[in-house]
């Protein structure tokens, strides 16, 4: 069955509004550009199916067919493409379209208000403090001694070890299990995530395996989103670190002793080897792996797939396994890709 796509499903999505123009552009940060209009918007819409009572925005220009032919009520866009803006679609401008768009849509779409209380299936222990005005979710348990802060919301299942803290306007999602852990103001945890488990740490004998005892924690910092079904293991003697801001995206996994900077993006499908180094505002690409014990530098990009094996300097950008600078990798792809290309036509391979 066809379903015709819509941008804030209100089966799903909470919505707010209507809202002028004037009411959207203080939101996003910026400014309407005259004529003003008595229009209402009432929701969000990419520029191509938005209607005219929806605001879209545009930050490619590969898109500016869309524009064009928009019947978008209000669009945010970069000054320099005011002019491009139909007649009837009011011009929001703004110097970053894609931050202004975040503001706009979070207008419309607030996130669902915290109802306080705890649901009777829910499993307290008496010695755990819980702010009176959070939420705890269905069946969720609470272990002693852990603190749930103000106006925070613990989902379905939710299992909050012993002596676990969470800072003030947390969401911790359906299924996740904290332990070892303290948490701080305004982290999210979607569903599905692991974190303060032992790290994987044993020393070799000659009759096996001996699990070394993990004794650090895990600490998350202020405004961290961990993605679902990341795992976080906790320190083995030193506390595993998830610095302030940071963005860690779906599957990733942390290994004990790391310590991640601030403001840093990690997607899908990493995986980052025990006590390495992330300083701030270090990016990695999906499915890249980090050795042990490895530093990287303020600002480094890791590409894709990349298998980082030793430290990385402040602004290095690599890619391939092992990891190598940018420019060079490419430089070994086209020269590859050359001599494959003779090898078909006959040439010298």
């Amino acid at each position: 069955m066809e379903r015709p796509e819509i941008a804030g499903d209100p089966r799903f999505f909470a919505r707010s509004g209507p809202f002028t123009p004037a009411a959207v552009a203080t939101a996003a940060g910026g400014t309407v550009s005259p004529p003003a209009t008595e229009v209402l918007l009432a929701g969000v819409a990419p520029l191509a199916v938005a209607g005219p009572d929806q605001v879209g925005f545009l930050d490619n220009r590969k898109y500016l067919p869309d524009l064009k032919t928009t019947r978008a009520g209000a669009v945010l866009v970069h000054p320099d493409l005011a002019a491009a803006v139909p007649a009837g679609t009011v011009a929001i401008l703004t110097p970053d379209p894609h931050a202004a768009w975040s503001r706009v849509a979070a207008l419309f779409h607030p996130l669902p208000p915290v109802v306080p209380g705890i649901h009777p299936s829910a499993v307290v222990d008496p010695a755990a403090r819980v702010d009176p005005s959070a939420e705890i979710g269905p069946l969720a348990v609470i272990g002693p001694a852990a603190e749930i802060g103000a106006r925070c919301r613990i989902g379905p299942l939710a299992a909050i070890g012993a002596g676990v803290t969470i800072g003030p306007d947390c969401r911790i999602g359906a299924h996740t299990t904290l332990s070892h852990a303290l948490l701080g103001a305004r982290v999210t945890v979607f569903p599905g995530v692991r974190i303060g488990q032992d790290g994987f740490g044993f020393a070799i004998t000659d009759r096996g395996f001996l699990s070394v005892p993990q004794l650090g924690r895990v600490v998350i910092e202020d405004d961290v989103e961990i993605g679902a079904n990341c795992t976080i293991d906790r320190g083995s003697l030193r506390d595993t670190v998830i610095g302030t801001g940071t963005r860690l995206d779906n599957l990733v996994q942390i290994g004990h002793n790391v310590h991640i900077g601030r403001w840093c993006v990690i997607v899908a499908q990493v995986g980052i080897s025990g006590s390495t180094t992330l300083e701030d505002h270090v990016m990695i690409g999906g499915q890249a792996g980090l050795n042990g014990h490895v530093r990287v530098g303020r600002g480094a990009r890791i590409g894709a797939q990349a298998g980082v094996i030793s430290d990385l300097p402040a602004g290095a950008e690599v890619l391939g396994s092992p990891a190598q600078p940018l420019n060079a990798f490419l430089r070994q792809v086209a020269w590859l890709r050359r001599k494959t290309a003779r090898g078909r036509e006959g040439g010298t391979p």
